[in-house]
């Protein structure tokens, strides 16, 4: 098992996900999405190197993952370090990866 260290960015990235879906949805979907979302870094923890490495690859770092949060079209972004997963990211399957991941690697 390795820890998971979350950057800030990505820590911001559950907070603002979080509370669009409290405002949007209300409380009892924000509580889903949250629960899903430490759902699934505790998922990788276990088992690190799950995820898709596609993302990864199209914009040139192959050894980022993404694993998706059960129920949201939202997945975490990471590194699987030496004594580490990198959570870099957490975002919508939407957004364009490319800009958002760029100067952030």
């Amino acid at each position: 098992m390795k820890p998971a260290r979350t950057r800030p960015l990505a820590e911001q990235d559950l907070v603002e996900r979080t509370r669009y879906y409290a405002t949007a949805e209300g409380a009892h979907l924000a509580d889903r999405f949250f629960t899903a979302a430490i759902g699934a870094v505790r998922s990788v923890e276990d088992m690190a190197g799950i995820g898709s490495p596609l993302v990864g690859e199209r914009i040139g770092i192959p050894e980022l993952r993404r694993v998706g949060v059960e129920g949201s079209p939202c997945g975490w972004f990471y590194i699987e370090r030496a004594d580490h997963l990198d959570l870099i990211r957490l975002l919508a399957d939407k957004r364009d990866l490319d800009d958002l991941m760029g100067g952030e690697i």
